[in-house]
Protein backbone atom coordinates (compact mmCIF):
# COMPACT_ATOMS: atom_id res chain seq x y z
CA UNK A 1 0.00 0.00 0.00
CA UNK A 2 2.53 2.35 -0.61
CA UNK A 3 0.27 5.17 -2.46
CA UNK A 4 -1.04 5.34 1.79
CA UNK A 5 2.51 5.33 3.15
CA UNK A 6 3.35 8.49 0.77
CA UNK A 7 0.15 10.23 0.72
CA UNK A 8 -2.07 9.17 4.07
CA UNK A 9 -5.28 7.63 5.01
CA UNK A 10 -7.95 9.38 7.26
CA UNK A 11 -9.99 7.03 9.19
CA UNK A 12 -13.87 8.59 10.23
CA UNK A 13 -15.04 7.16 13.24
CA UNK A 14 -12.63 4.33 15.04
CA UNK A 15 -15.46 2.00 17.12
CA UNK A 16 -15.34 -1.45 16.71
CA UNK A 17 -14.81 -2.25 12.87
CA UNK A 18 -12.77 0.86 12.61
CA UNK A 19 -10.60 -0.49 15.16
CA UNK A 20 -10.56 -4.14 13.53
CA UNK A 21 -9.33 -2.07 10.01
CA UNK A 22 -6.96 -0.33 12.05
CA UNK A 23 -5.34 -3.44 13.27
CA UNK A 24 -5.00 -5.03 10.27
CA UNK A 25 -3.88 -2.32 8.31
CA UNK A 26 -0.74 -1.70 10.99
CA UNK A 27 0.12 -5.48 10.78
CA UNK A 28 -0.43 -5.03 7.12
CA UNK A 29 2.84 -2.84 7.23
CA UNK A 30 0.78 1.05 6.80
CA UNK A 31 3.11 2.98 8.49
CA UNK A 32 1.00 4.78 12.02
CA UNK A 33 2.46 8.38 10.96
CA UNK A 34 0.83 7.79 7.60
CA UNK A 35 -2.81 7.39 9.31
CA UNK A 36 -4.76 10.53 10.13
CA UNK A 37 -8.22 9.40 12.59
CA UNK A 38 -10.97 11.72 13.47
CA UNK A 39 -13.12 10.23 16.51
CA UNK A 40 -14.33 11.67 19.48
CA UNK A 41 -13.92 9.16 21.72
CA UNK A 42 -10.77 7.09 20.88
CA UNK A 43 -9.70 4.08 22.98
CA UNK A 44 -6.68 3.83 25.26
CA UNK A 45 -4.92 0.97 22.53
CA UNK A 46 -5.48 4.42 19.50
CA UNK A 47 -4.19 6.63 21.87
CA UNK A 48 -1.24 4.54 22.31
CA UNK A 49 -0.40 4.02 18.57
CA UNK A 50 0.97 7.11 17.47
CA UNK A 51 -1.16 7.94 14.88
CA UNK A 52 -2.27 11.35 14.06
CA UNK A 53 -5.41 11.71 16.10
CA UNK A 54 -7.96 14.60 16.44
CA UNK A 55 -5.44 17.01 14.49
CA UNK A 56 -7.60 17.79 11.54
CA UNK A 57 -7.32 16.56 7.77
CA UNK A 58 -4.06 15.58 5.37
CA UNK A 59 -3.42 17.92 3.13
CA UNK A 60 -4.44 15.45 -0.01
CA UNK A 61 -4.88 12.10 1.45
CA UNK A 62 -4.98 8.65 -0.87
CA UNK A 63 -7.80 7.74 0.90
CA UNK A 64 -10.61 8.51 3.06
CA UNK A 65 -12.42 5.45 4.87
CA UNK A 66 -15.99 6.25 6.57
CA UNK A 67 -16.75 4.43 9.65
CA UNK A 68 -19.16 6.40 11.38
CA UNK A 69 -22.55 5.18 12.20
CA UNK A 70 -25.03 6.17 8.92
CA UNK A 71 -27.27 8.37 11.51
CA UNK A 72 -24.20 10.52 12.02
CA UNK A 73 -23.48 11.28 8.26
CA UNK A 74 -25.17 14.06 7.51
CA UNK A 75 -23.17 15.78 9.70
CA UNK A 76 -19.75 14.67 9.49
CA UNK A 77 -19.35 14.42 6.00
CA UNK A 78 -19.14 18.34 5.18
CA UNK A 79 -16.36 18.73 6.76
CA UNK A 80 -14.71 16.67 4.11
CA UNK A 81 -16.21 18.27 1.07
CA UNK A 82 -12.65 20.23 -0.04
CA UNK A 83 -11.07 16.42 -0.35
CA UNK A 84 -13.65 15.51 -2.70
CA UNK A 85 -13.74 16.21 -6.72
CA UNK A 86 -10.34 15.32 -6.37
CA UNK A 87 -7.94 12.36 -6.59
CA UNK A 88 -8.91 11.13 -2.74
CA UNK A 89 -10.74 7.66 -2.52
CA UNK A 90 -13.44 7.66 -0.46
CA UNK A 91 -14.51 3.95 1.12
CA UNK A 92 -17.74 3.60 3.41
CA UNK A 93 -18.45 0.96 5.33
CA UNK A 94 -21.28 2.38 7.12
CA UNK A 95 -24.79 0.18 5.91
CA UNK A 96 -27.53 2.08 4.31
CA UNK A 97 -25.95 5.00 2.60
CA UNK A 98 -26.18 4.38 -1.18
CA UNK A 99 -22.83 6.02 -3.85
CA UNK A 100 -25.19 8.42 -4.87
CA UNK A 101 -25.58 10.29 -1.11
CA UNK A 102 -22.02 10.40 -1.03
CA UNK A 103 -21.10 11.78 -4.43
CA UNK A 104 -24.23 14.36 -3.76
CA UNK A 105 -22.19 15.29 -0.57
CA UNK A 106 -18.54 15.24 -1.64
CA UNK A 107 -19.22 16.55 -5.53
CA UNK A 108 -19.74 14.74 -8.78
CA UNK A 109 -16.12 13.53 -9.83
CA UNK A 110 -15.25 12.14 -6.59
CA UNK A 111 -14.36 8.01 -6.50
CA UNK A 112 -16.55 6.02 -4.17
CA UNK A 113 -16.26 2.67 -3.07
CA UNK A 114 -19.24 1.17 -0.80
CA UNK A 115 -17.96 -2.03 1.38
CA UNK A 116 -20.21 -4.29 3.69
CA UNK A 117 -17.92 -5.98 5.88
CA UNK A 118 -18.85 -7.90 9.07
CA UNK A 119 -17.80 -8.27 12.65
CA UNK A 120 -15.37 -11.36 11.94
CA UNK A 121 -12.85 -8.98 10.95
CA UNK A 122 -12.50 -8.04 14.67
CA UNK A 123 -9.87 -11.20 14.32
CA UNK A 124 -9.09 -11.24 10.80
CA UNK A 125 -12.08 -13.75 9.61
CA UNK A 126 -14.32 -11.12 8.05
CA UNK A 127 -15.63 -11.13 4.80
CA UNK A 128 -16.45 -7.67 2.66
CA UNK A 129 -18.50 -6.78 -0.23
CA UNK A 130 -17.52 -3.70 -2.66
CA UNK A 131 -18.85 -1.92 -5.61
CA UNK A 132 -17.51 1.45 -6.47
CA UNK A 133 -19.11 4.30 -8.24
CA UNK A 134 -18.47 5.68 -12.11
CA UNK A 135 -15.84 7.45 -10.97
CA UNK A 136 -13.80 4.64 -9.06
CA UNK A 137 -11.53 2.93 -11.58
CA UNK A 138 -9.41 -0.49 -11.43
CA UNK A 139 -6.89 1.46 -9.11
CA UNK A 140 -9.03 2.17 -6.65
CA UNK A 141 -10.87 -1.34 -6.36
CA UNK A 142 -7.77 -2.79 -6.25
CA UNK A 143 -6.49 -0.84 -3.20
CA UNK A 144 -9.87 -0.85 -1.93
CA UNK A 145 -9.42 -4.75 -2.30
CA UNK A 146 -5.63 -4.64 -0.35
CA UNK A 147 -7.53 -2.40 2.60
CA UNK A 148 -10.19 -4.66 3.38
CA UNK A 149 -8.12 -7.64 3.04
CA UNK A 150 -6.67 -7.14 5.88
CA UNK A 151 -9.12 -8.51 7.80
CA UNK A 152 -10.59 -11.19 5.88
CA UNK A 153 -12.02 -12.40 2.53
CA UNK A 154 -13.14 -9.64 -0.28
CA UNK A 155 -15.39 -10.73 -3.36
CA UNK A 156 -16.59 -7.47 -5.76
CA UNK A 157 -20.21 -6.90 -6.88
CA UNK A 158 -21.77 -6.58 -9.91
CA UNK A 159 -24.60 -4.14 -9.00
CA UNK A 160 -25.14 -2.02 -6.09
CA UNK A 161 -28.71 -3.11 -5.83
CA UNK A 162 -26.93 -6.73 -4.93
CA UNK A 163 -25.56 -4.66 -1.27
CA UNK A 164 -29.27 -5.32 0.01
CA UNK A 165 -29.13 -9.40 -0.22
CA UNK A 166 -25.34 -9.06 1.03
CA UNK A 167 -26.03 -7.44 4.15
CA UNK A 168 -28.99 -10.03 4.54
CA UNK A 169 -26.27 -12.90 4.36
CA UNK A 170 -22.89 -11.80 5.69
CA UNK A 171 -23.76 -8.64 6.97
CA UNK A 172 -26.59 -9.42 9.24
CA UNK A 173 -25.10 -13.29 9.00
CA UNK A 174 -22.76 -13.35 12.10
CA UNK A 175 -25.96 -12.22 14.39
CA UNK A 176 -27.46 -15.49 12.53
CA UNK A 177 -24.24 -18.16 13.72
CA UNK A 178 -24.54 -16.60 17.09
CA UNK A 179 -28.00 -17.10 17.78
CA UNK A 180 -27.27 -20.75 16.53
CA UNK A 181 -24.70 -21.57 18.96
CA UNK A 182 -27.00 -19.71 21.75
CA UNK A 183 -29.90 -22.37 20.39
CA UNK A 184 -27.58 -25.29 19.99
CA UNK A 185 -26.17 -24.95 23.44
CA UNK A 186 -29.60 -24.32 25.34
CA UNK A 187 -30.93 -27.69 23.56
CA UNK A 188 -27.84 -29.48 24.93
CA UNK A 189 -28.37 -27.72 28.18
CA UNK A 190 -31.93 -29.24 27.77
CA UNK A 191 -30.38 -32.66 27.57
CA UNK A 192 -28.37 -32.85 30.52
CA UNK A 193 -25.26 -31.02 29.25
CA UNK A 194 -23.35 -28.42 31.73
CA UNK A 195 -23.69 -25.10 30.64
CA UNK A 196 -20.24 -24.12 29.78
CA UNK A 197 -19.09 -27.56 27.97
CA UNK A 198 -22.57 -26.83 25.71
CA UNK A 199 -21.19 -23.39 25.18
CA UNK A 200 -17.97 -25.03 24.02
CA UNK A 201 -19.49 -28.10 22.35
CA UNK A 202 -21.59 -25.64 20.01
CA UNK A 203 -19.40 -23.02 19.53
CA UNK A 204 -16.65 -25.48 18.25
CA UNK A 205 -19.19 -27.51 16.20
CA UNK A 206 -20.01 -23.95 14.79
CA UNK A 207 -16.08 -22.88 14.21
CA UNK A 208 -14.67 -26.39 12.90
CA UNK A 209 -17.44 -26.62 10.46
CA UNK A 210 -17.48 -23.41 9.03
CA UNK A 211 -13.23 -23.96 9.04
CA UNK A 212 -14.08 -27.44 7.11
CA UNK A 213 -16.92 -25.88 4.24
CA UNK A 214 -14.55 -23.22 3.52
CA UNK A 215 -11.18 -25.66 2.99
CA UNK A 216 -12.92 -28.65 1.05
CA UNK A 217 -13.63 -28.85 -2.26
CA UNK A 218 -16.73 -30.39 -1.60
CA UNK A 219 -19.93 -28.57 -1.79
CA UNK A 220 -21.98 -28.20 1.64
CA UNK A 221 -24.30 -30.10 0.35
CA UNK A 222 -22.21 -32.99 0.35
CA UNK A 223 -19.93 -32.69 4.08
CA UNK A 224 -23.84 -32.56 5.08
CA UNK A 225 -24.06 -36.12 3.12
CA UNK A 226 -20.74 -36.91 4.51
CA UNK A 227 -22.05 -36.66 7.97
CA UNK A 228 -25.48 -38.17 7.76
CA UNK A 229 -25.44 -42.32 8.06
CA UNK A 230 -28.51 -44.01 7.25
CA UNK A 231 -31.20 -43.74 9.68
CA UNK A 232 -28.39 -42.29 12.06
CA UNK A 233 -28.92 -39.79 14.84
CA UNK A 234 -28.25 -37.07 12.50
CA UNK A 235 -30.88 -37.95 10.28
CA UNK A 236 -33.09 -38.33 12.47
CA UNK A 237 -32.47 -34.02 13.59
CA UNK A 238 -32.38 -33.57 9.36
CA UNK A 239 -35.56 -34.66 9.81
CA UNK A 240 -36.46 -31.73 11.96
CA UNK A 241 -34.14 -29.35 10.32
CA UNK A 242 -34.80 -29.81 6.78
CA UNK A 243 -38.73 -30.14 6.94
CA UNK A 244 -40.04 -28.24 4.20
CA UNK A 245 -42.68 -26.31 5.62
CA UNK A 246 -41.66 -25.54 9.40
CA UNK A 247 -37.44 -26.41 9.40
CA UNK A 248 -34.26 -23.94 8.66
CA UNK A 249 -34.14 -23.79 5.20
CA UNK A 250 -37.52 -21.65 4.91
CA UNK A 251 -36.90 -19.86 7.96
CA UNK A 252 -33.01 -18.83 7.42
CA UNK A 253 -34.86 -17.62 3.65
CA UNK A 254 -37.19 -15.62 5.32
CA UNK A 255 -34.92 -14.12 7.92
CA UNK A 256 -32.59 -13.79 4.80
CA UNK A 257 -35.37 -11.50 2.79
CA UNK A 258 -36.44 -9.23 6.25
CA UNK A 259 -32.86 -8.26 6.53
CA UNK A 260 -32.55 -7.23 3.30
CA UNK A 261 -36.23 -5.79 3.17
CA UNK A 262 -35.15 -3.31 5.63
CA UNK A 263 -31.60 -2.78 4.52
CA UNK A 264 -33.75 -1.70 1.33
CA UNK A 265 -35.76 0.37 3.46
CA UNK A 266 -33.11 2.20 5.16
CA UNK A 267 -31.21 3.05 2.24
CA UNK A 268 -34.57 4.68 0.79
CA UNK A 269 -34.35 1.94 -1.35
Amino acid sequence: MRVISEQGLLLLGCGKMGSALLKGWIEAGVPVGSIWINDPAPSDWVKSLGVKLNVGLPAAPAVVLIAVKPQIMQAALPSLRLLGDGKTLFVSVAAGVQLAEFQAMLGARTPVVRVMPNTPAAVGQGISALIGNSNATRDHLALTERLMASVGQVVHLDTETQMDAVTGVSGSGPAYVFHLIETLAAAGIAEGLPRAMAFQLASATVAGAGALAQASDETPEQLRINVTSPNGTTQAALEVLMDPQAGFGPLLKRAVTAASTRSKELSGG
